[in-house]
């Protein structure tokens, strides 16, 4: 089984630092997939995808922590007062575990951001989820029964393996191993739904500071299979919707970087479904 990598840029129209980050780590670096947010600036991230045609595009479904497709009154549940989506993922988790109106609710919101994405008229590459929140039980089911029936064939499965972190970084603050459980359902849906997943992310321990010596260190350790590799970059930080504390720059630097475009270069990379076909 030979290497194959995917590597992702998140939030696809959250911002204009991010969308340039974007476009740019497209045409001059190794980026080869985005997620797009189709609550936010999704125009101006639409243009960017349709001016890089090489890049893989999907849909980053938000559910926390951003803004929805649906009008607030129709998911009480899932907003705040303001309108936006709540920021605490685990009081969204026990309205979702308590109650069933508040399940009825990320399906409508779902169903709405698939629309959304579909009206773009770029083709919808892979799903994954603002915050990994696709995750929880309820949205997995939901999820992944919605990429299946608007013929989405590719998920991200955030589980991350501690030892290949470590052997870069053995400091580095990685996935505990009671949380594989959480990984173990999602793949379980995805089989169950015909959809394929890569066997594993790199991003998650770095997340907000994968930078070039750590992407430059982690690739020739990377075992066979299909390994997918996301940052967040942006060409500037402390835009509206940014991470406190993400070096964005710096993940826009490391996609640039020339060391690491030349430890990509016989490396098969591309989008999901090219990667996963």
């Amino acid at each position: 089984m030979i290497r194959r990598i995917i590597v992702t840029a998140d939030d696809l129209g959250l911002a204009p630092d991010v969308n340039a980050a974007i476009g740019r780590a497209h045409r001059d670096g190794i980026l080869t997939a985005a997620s797009l947010m189709p609550g936010e600036r999704a125009a101006e991230g639409v243009a960017i995808a349709r001016r890089s045609p090489g890049l893989a595009v999907g849909l980053h479904l938000v559910l926390t922590d951003g803004t929805p497709v649906l009008p607030p009154d129709r998911i009480p549940a899932l907003v705040r007062a303001d309108g936006r989506f709540r920021d605490s993922m685990a009081g969204l988790g026990l309205a979702l575990a308590t109650s069933r109106a508040a399940r009825d609710q990320p399906r409508a919101e779902i169903a709405a951001q698939f629309a959304a994405f579909r009206a773009t008229g770029l083709a919808c590459d892979h799903l994954n989820a603002h915050r990994h929140f696709h995750l929880h039980p309820v949205i997995a089911a939901e999820a992944f029964r919605a990429a299946a029936a608007h013929g989405v064939r590719a998920v991200r499965i955030p589980w991350e393996p501690p030892a290949l972190i470590r052997g870069v970084d053995p400091a580095a603050r990685t996935q505990p191993r009671a949380l594989a459980p959480f990984a173990a359902l999602p793949r379980r849906l995805v089989a169950r739904h015909g959809l394929a997943a890569p066997d594993r992310v790199v991003g998650l321990a770095w997340s907000g500071g994968f930078t070039a010596d750590r992407l430059a260190a982690v690739l020739p350790r990377l075992p066979p299979g299909v390994t997918e590799i996301y940052l967040h970059p942006a060409t500037a930080s402390g835009f509206p919707g940014g991470a406190a504390g993400y070096d964005h720059p710096g993940e826009l630097a490391a996609l640039l970087d020339p060391a690491v475009r030349a430890a990509v270069a016989a490396i098969p990379r591309g989008g999901y479904a090219a990667m996963l076909g």
